[in-house]
Protein backbone atom coordinates (compact mmCIF):
# COMPACT_ATOMS: atom_id res chain seq x y z
CA UNK A 1 0.00 0.00 0.00
CA UNK A 2 2.91 2.32 1.06
CA UNK A 3 4.59 2.06 -2.75
CA UNK A 4 1.75 2.71 -4.88
CA UNK A 5 0.77 5.62 -2.24
CA UNK A 6 4.56 7.17 -3.30
CA UNK A 7 4.32 6.18 -6.86
CA UNK A 8 0.79 7.90 -6.81
CA UNK A 9 1.83 11.12 -5.03
CA UNK A 10 5.13 10.88 -7.93
CA UNK A 11 2.43 10.62 -10.80
CA UNK A 12 0.32 13.73 -9.37
CA UNK A 13 3.63 15.91 -8.58
CA UNK A 14 4.98 15.22 -12.18
CA UNK A 15 1.43 15.69 -13.79
CA UNK A 16 0.99 18.96 -11.89
CA UNK A 17 4.47 20.12 -13.11
CA UNK A 18 3.63 19.19 -16.82
CA UNK A 19 5.72 16.45 -17.66
CA UNK A 20 4.64 14.59 -20.36
CA UNK A 21 6.77 11.49 -19.98
CA UNK A 22 4.52 10.92 -16.66
CA UNK A 23 1.47 11.68 -18.41
CA UNK A 24 2.86 8.76 -20.29
CA UNK A 25 3.19 6.80 -17.82
CA UNK A 26 0.02 7.11 -15.92
CA UNK A 27 -1.72 6.64 -19.50
CA UNK A 28 0.13 3.23 -19.53
CA UNK A 29 -0.76 2.28 -15.81
CA UNK A 30 -4.92 3.05 -16.49
CA UNK A 31 -4.93 0.97 -19.59
CA UNK A 32 -3.30 -1.67 -17.59
CA UNK A 33 -5.17 -5.37 -16.53
CA UNK A 34 -2.43 -5.70 -13.52
CA UNK A 35 -4.79 -5.30 -10.37
CA UNK A 36 -1.46 -3.42 -8.44
CA UNK A 37 -0.80 -0.93 -11.86
CA UNK A 38 -4.43 0.20 -11.90
CA UNK A 39 -4.85 0.81 -7.93
CA UNK A 40 -1.84 3.45 -8.08
CA UNK A 41 -3.29 5.02 -11.16
CA UNK A 42 -6.79 5.09 -9.87
CA UNK A 43 -5.31 6.86 -6.34
CA UNK A 44 -3.20 9.43 -8.46
CA UNK A 45 -6.22 10.18 -10.91
CA UNK A 46 -8.25 10.67 -7.93
CA UNK A 47 -6.51 13.34 -6.19
CA UNK A 48 -6.33 14.94 -9.86
CA UNK A 49 -9.81 15.07 -10.38
CA UNK A 50 -10.23 18.79 -9.22
CA UNK A 51 -7.96 19.70 -12.51
CA UNK A 52 -10.10 18.08 -14.84
CA UNK A 53 -13.40 19.20 -16.84
CA UNK A 54 -12.00 21.79 -18.28
CA UNK A 55 -11.29 20.29 -21.96
CA UNK A 56 -13.23 19.85 -24.89
CA UNK A 57 -13.93 16.70 -25.42
CA UNK A 58 -14.43 15.66 -28.53
CA UNK A 59 -15.15 12.23 -30.91
CA UNK A 60 -14.30 11.29 -34.01
CA UNK A 61 -14.88 8.06 -35.74
CA UNK A 62 -15.73 6.88 -39.07
CA UNK A 63 -15.73 3.61 -41.78
CA UNK A 64 -11.85 2.67 -42.41
CA UNK A 65 -10.52 4.83 -45.04
CA UNK A 66 -12.28 7.86 -44.63
CA UNK A 67 -9.21 9.49 -43.44
CA UNK A 68 -9.43 10.06 -39.94
CA UNK A 69 -6.13 10.34 -39.05
CA UNK A 70 -5.14 12.94 -41.71
CA UNK A 71 -8.34 14.69 -40.70
CA UNK A 72 -6.84 14.46 -37.09
CA UNK A 73 -3.63 15.85 -38.02
CA UNK A 74 -5.04 18.86 -40.14
CA UNK A 75 -7.47 19.57 -36.83
CA UNK A 76 -4.42 19.42 -34.80
CA UNK A 77 -1.88 21.44 -36.35
CA UNK A 78 -4.64 24.31 -37.03
CA UNK A 79 -5.63 24.38 -33.53
CA UNK A 80 -1.73 24.40 -32.46
CA UNK A 81 -1.43 27.26 -34.49
CA UNK A 82 -3.89 29.29 -32.62
CA UNK A 83 -2.43 28.53 -29.55
CA UNK A 84 -4.11 25.88 -28.18
CA UNK A 85 -2.91 22.27 -26.75
CA UNK A 86 -4.26 19.40 -28.24
CA UNK A 87 -4.25 15.77 -26.75
CA UNK A 88 -5.51 13.02 -29.30
CA UNK A 89 -5.98 9.17 -27.85
CA UNK A 90 -5.81 7.08 -30.92
CA UNK A 91 -7.68 3.65 -30.15
CA UNK A 92 -6.00 1.31 -32.91
CA UNK A 93 -6.54 -1.80 -33.53
CA UNK A 94 -6.27 -4.71 -32.45
CA UNK A 95 -6.14 -8.25 -33.40
CA UNK A 96 -8.39 -10.76 -31.68
CA UNK A 97 -5.87 -13.77 -31.72
CA UNK A 98 -2.48 -12.15 -31.03
CA UNK A 99 -3.68 -9.49 -29.17
CA UNK A 100 -1.29 -6.86 -31.14
CA UNK A 101 -2.17 -3.76 -32.55
CA UNK A 102 -0.82 -1.42 -35.09
CA UNK A 103 -0.41 1.46 -33.16
CA UNK A 104 0.70 3.63 -35.95
CA UNK A 105 -0.79 6.65 -35.33
CA UNK A 106 2.72 8.57 -34.84
CA UNK A 107 3.48 7.73 -37.84
CA UNK A 108 0.43 8.71 -39.80
CA UNK A 109 0.47 12.18 -37.98
CA UNK A 110 4.43 13.21 -38.06
CA UNK A 111 3.91 16.38 -38.30
CA UNK A 112 1.57 16.72 -35.25
CA UNK A 113 3.61 14.00 -33.24
CA UNK A 114 6.55 16.57 -33.51
CA UNK A 115 4.19 19.57 -32.24
CA UNK A 116 5.37 20.66 -28.71
CA UNK A 117 1.74 21.79 -28.32
CA UNK A 118 0.05 18.70 -29.13
CA UNK A 119 0.30 15.29 -27.40
CA UNK A 120 -0.62 11.72 -29.51
CA UNK A 121 -1.44 8.50 -27.59
CA UNK A 122 -1.79 5.24 -29.39
CA UNK A 123 -3.86 2.58 -27.68
CA UNK A 124 -4.84 -0.79 -28.13
CA UNK A 125 -8.59 -1.89 -28.68
CA UNK A 126 -8.13 -5.12 -27.74
CA UNK A 127 -11.28 -6.98 -27.30
CA UNK A 128 -13.45 -3.96 -25.46
CA UNK A 129 -16.63 -3.57 -27.16
CA UNK A 130 -16.94 -1.27 -30.14
CA UNK A 131 -12.92 -0.76 -29.86
CA UNK A 132 -12.86 2.10 -27.77
CA UNK A 133 -9.84 0.41 -25.18
CA UNK A 134 -10.60 0.10 -21.55
CA UNK A 135 -8.98 3.05 -19.69
CA UNK A 136 -9.98 5.57 -22.52
CA UNK A 137 -12.18 7.33 -20.13
CA UNK A 138 -9.54 7.90 -17.60
CA UNK A 139 -6.99 9.10 -20.48
CA UNK A 140 -9.64 11.82 -21.11
CA UNK A 141 -9.43 12.73 -17.41
CA UNK A 142 -5.40 12.79 -17.27
CA UNK A 143 -5.03 14.90 -19.96
CA UNK A 144 -7.33 17.30 -18.94
CA UNK A 145 -5.44 17.03 -15.68
CA UNK A 146 -2.25 18.34 -17.51
CA UNK A 147 -3.95 20.49 -18.51
CA UNK A 148 -4.89 20.33 -22.47
CA UNK A 149 -7.53 22.80 -24.03
CA UNK A 150 -8.63 19.95 -26.21
CA UNK A 151 -8.81 15.58 -25.91
CA UNK A 152 -9.39 14.43 -29.17
CA UNK A 153 -10.52 10.52 -29.66
CA UNK A 154 -10.21 8.79 -32.28
CA UNK A 155 -11.61 4.95 -33.19
CA UNK A 156 -11.46 2.53 -34.90
CA UNK A 157 -14.80 2.58 -37.07
CA UNK A 158 -15.85 -0.71 -36.89
CA UNK A 159 -19.07 -1.22 -35.58
CA UNK A 160 -20.25 -0.20 -32.13
CA UNK A 161 -17.20 2.29 -32.12
CA UNK A 162 -19.03 5.09 -32.88
CA UNK A 163 -21.51 4.20 -30.06
CA UNK A 164 -19.09 3.43 -27.37
CA UNK A 165 -16.72 7.19 -28.26
CA UNK A 166 -20.04 9.00 -28.20
CA UNK A 167 -20.28 8.14 -24.30
CA UNK A 168 -16.91 9.53 -23.24
CA UNK A 169 -16.79 12.92 -24.97
CA UNK A 170 -19.02 15.60 -25.68
CA UNK A 171 -19.38 16.41 -29.12
CA UNK A 172 -19.13 13.43 -31.13
CA UNK A 173 -18.17 14.29 -34.95
CA UNK A 174 -18.81 11.82 -37.73
CA UNK A 175 -16.60 11.94 -40.48
CA UNK A 176 -18.07 10.34 -44.18
CA UNK A 177 -16.35 9.81 -47.34
CA UNK A 178 -17.35 11.70 -50.47
CA UNK A 179 -19.52 9.20 -52.61
CA UNK A 180 -22.89 10.07 -51.41
CA UNK A 181 -25.56 7.62 -51.91
CA UNK A 182 -23.16 3.94 -51.02
CA UNK A 183 -21.59 5.53 -47.60
CA UNK A 184 -25.33 6.98 -46.91
CA UNK A 185 -26.48 3.12 -47.49
CA UNK A 186 -23.53 1.67 -45.32
CA UNK A 187 -24.11 4.06 -42.39
CA UNK A 188 -26.29 2.85 -39.78
CA UNK A 189 -29.46 5.38 -38.77
CA UNK A 190 -28.69 4.64 -34.82
CA UNK A 191 -24.60 5.90 -36.12
CA UNK A 192 -25.97 8.77 -37.37
CA UNK A 193 -28.10 9.34 -34.74
CA UNK A 194 -25.26 10.10 -32.37
CA UNK A 195 -23.58 12.49 -35.21
CA UNK A 196 -23.36 16.26 -33.63
CA UNK A 197 -21.57 17.41 -36.93
CA UNK A 198 -20.80 15.19 -39.93
CA UNK A 199 -17.66 15.96 -42.07
CA UNK A 200 -17.42 14.77 -45.67
CA UNK A 201 -13.60 14.40 -46.17
CA UNK A 202 -11.57 14.36 -49.37
CA UNK A 203 -13.63 17.37 -50.86
CA UNK A 204 -10.75 17.81 -53.27
CA UNK A 205 -9.79 17.61 -56.83
CA UNK A 206 -11.96 15.66 -58.91
CA UNK A 207 -14.15 14.80 -55.61
CA UNK A 208 -15.34 17.92 -54.84
CA UNK A 209 -18.47 16.86 -56.81
CA UNK A 210 -18.79 13.98 -55.33
CA UNK A 211 -18.31 15.82 -51.91
CA UNK A 212 -21.13 18.56 -52.59
CA UNK A 213 -23.61 15.18 -53.57
CA UNK A 214 -23.01 14.11 -50.30
CA UNK A 215 -23.42 16.54 -48.22
CA UNK A 216 -26.94 17.14 -50.16
CA UNK A 217 -27.46 13.69 -49.29
CA UNK A 218 -26.69 13.64 -46.02
CA UNK A 219 -28.82 16.64 -44.85
CA UNK A 220 -31.49 15.20 -46.53
CA UNK A 221 -30.63 12.16 -43.78
CA UNK A 222 -29.65 14.31 -41.00
CA UNK A 223 -32.83 16.41 -41.24
CA UNK A 224 -35.07 12.99 -40.75
CA UNK A 225 -33.54 11.68 -37.58
CA UNK A 226 -33.92 12.33 -34.29
CA UNK A 227 -32.31 14.99 -32.39
CA UNK A 228 -29.88 14.53 -29.47
CA UNK A 229 -30.75 17.98 -28.39
CA UNK A 230 -33.42 20.72 -28.86
CA UNK A 231 -32.39 23.39 -30.85
CA UNK A 232 -29.44 21.49 -32.86
CA UNK A 233 -29.68 20.25 -36.36
CA UNK A 234 -26.48 18.14 -36.97
CA UNK A 235 -24.58 20.50 -39.83
CA UNK A 236 -23.34 18.33 -42.30
CA UNK A 237 -19.40 20.25 -43.98
CA UNK A 238 -17.14 19.02 -46.44
CA UNK A 239 -13.96 19.48 -45.75
CA UNK A 240 -10.52 18.52 -47.00
CA UNK A 241 -7.31 17.68 -45.03
CA UNK A 242 -5.12 17.55 -48.38
CA UNK A 243 -5.99 21.52 -49.02
CA UNK A 244 -7.19 22.23 -45.63
CA UNK A 245 -10.21 23.95 -46.80
CA UNK A 246 -13.36 23.07 -44.48
CA UNK A 247 -11.30 22.10 -41.59
CA UNK A 248 -12.13 25.19 -39.55
CA UNK A 249 -15.69 25.38 -40.30
CA UNK A 250 -16.10 21.75 -38.83
CA UNK A 251 -14.31 22.47 -35.61
CA UNK A 252 -16.50 25.50 -35.38
CA UNK A 253 -19.62 23.91 -35.62
CA UNK A 254 -18.21 21.36 -32.69
CA UNK A 255 -17.27 23.92 -30.18
CA UNK A 256 -20.60 25.91 -31.10
CA UNK A 257 -22.14 22.26 -30.39
CA UNK A 258 -19.99 22.16 -27.18
CA UNK A 259 -21.12 25.86 -26.00
CA UNK A 260 -24.73 25.28 -26.43
CA UNK A 261 -24.18 22.16 -24.04
CA UNK A 262 -22.34 24.04 -21.69
CA UNK A 263 -24.79 27.52 -21.94
CA UNK A 264 -27.94 25.35 -21.08
CA UNK A 265 -26.42 22.52 -18.74
CA UNK A 266 -26.40 19.82 -20.43
CA UNK A 267 -22.89 19.53 -20.59
CA UNK A 268 -22.98 19.04 -16.89
CA UNK A 269 -25.57 16.44 -16.74
CA UNK A 270 -23.95 13.81 -19.85
CA UNK A 271 -20.57 14.33 -17.76
CA UNK A 272 -22.05 12.52 -15.36
CA UNK A 273 -24.52 10.71 -17.08
CA UNK A 274 -21.13 9.27 -18.41
CA UNK A 275 -19.57 9.14 -15.16
CA UNK A 276 -22.14 6.74 -13.72
CA UNK A 277 -22.22 4.70 -16.76
CA UNK A 278 -18.33 4.02 -16.41
CA UNK A 279 -18.71 3.31 -13.18
CA UNK A 280 -20.97 0.18 -13.83
CA UNK A 281 -19.13 -0.71 -16.91
CA UNK A 282 -15.91 -1.29 -14.15
CA UNK A 283 -18.38 -3.51 -11.78
CA UNK A 284 -19.63 -5.17 -14.81
CA UNK A 285 -16.10 -5.90 -16.46
CA UNK A 286 -14.12 -6.71 -12.91
CA UNK A 287 -16.80 -9.21 -11.86
CA UNK A 288 -17.03 -11.13 -15.09
CA UNK A 289 -13.29 -11.29 -14.79
CA UNK A 290 -13.68 -12.71 -11.10
CA UNK A 291 -16.55 -15.63 -12.65
CA UNK A 292 -13.72 -16.37 -15.29
CA UNK A 293 -11.24 -16.51 -12.55
CA UNK A 294 -12.64 -18.62 -10.21
CA UNK A 295 -11.77 -22.09 -9.81
CA UNK A 296 -14.91 -23.41 -9.84
CA UNK A 297 -15.48 -22.08 -12.85
CA UNK A 298 -12.39 -22.59 -14.34
CA UNK A 299 -12.61 -26.05 -13.57
CA UNK A 300 -16.39 -26.62 -14.62
CA UNK A 301 -15.86 -24.35 -18.01
CA UNK A 302 -14.87 -26.93 -20.57
CA UNK A 303 -17.56 -29.33 -19.77
CA UNK A 304 -19.97 -26.98 -19.80
CA UNK A 305 -18.65 -25.27 -23.13
CA UNK A 306 -18.56 -28.74 -24.62
CA UNK A 307 -22.22 -29.49 -23.58
CA UNK A 308 -23.58 -26.25 -25.09
CA UNK A 309 -21.80 -26.83 -28.05
CA UNK A 310 -23.30 -30.47 -29.02
CA UNK A 311 -26.42 -29.14 -27.95
CA UNK A 312 -27.21 -30.83 -24.79
CA UNK A 313 -27.12 -27.88 -22.46
CA UNK A 314 -29.06 -24.35 -23.05
CA UNK A 315 -27.12 -21.04 -22.64
CA UNK A 316 -29.41 -20.39 -20.07
CA UNK A 317 -28.98 -23.35 -18.26
CA UNK A 318 -25.33 -23.23 -18.51
CA UNK A 319 -25.04 -19.54 -17.59
CA UNK A 320 -26.90 -21.09 -14.41
CA UNK A 321 -24.36 -23.81 -13.77
CA UNK A 322 -21.53 -21.77 -13.90
CA UNK A 323 -23.21 -19.04 -11.71
CA UNK A 324 -23.95 -22.08 -8.95
CA UNK A 325 -19.64 -22.53 -9.28
CA UNK A 326 -19.56 -19.20 -8.55
CA UNK A 327 -21.45 -18.98 -5.51
CA UNK A 328 -20.65 -22.06 -4.59
CA UNK A 329 -24.05 -23.06 -4.30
Amino acid sequence: MTDTLDIADTLVAGIEAGERRVLARLITLLESTRTDHRATATAALDRLLPRTGGAVRCGLSGPPGVGKSTFVEALGRRLTGAGQTVAVLAVDASSRRSGGSILGDKTRMPTLARDPHAFIRPSPASATLGGVARGTRDAVLACEAFGFDVVLVETVGVGQSEVAVADVVDTFVLLVAAGAGDELQGIKRGIMELADVVAVTKADGEQVAAADRAVADHRVAVHLLRRRHPGWEPPVLACSAVTGGGIAEVWAAATAHHALLAGDGTLDRRRAEQATAALWAEVRDRLVGDLLDHPAVVAARPDVESRVDAGELTPTGAADELLRAFRGA
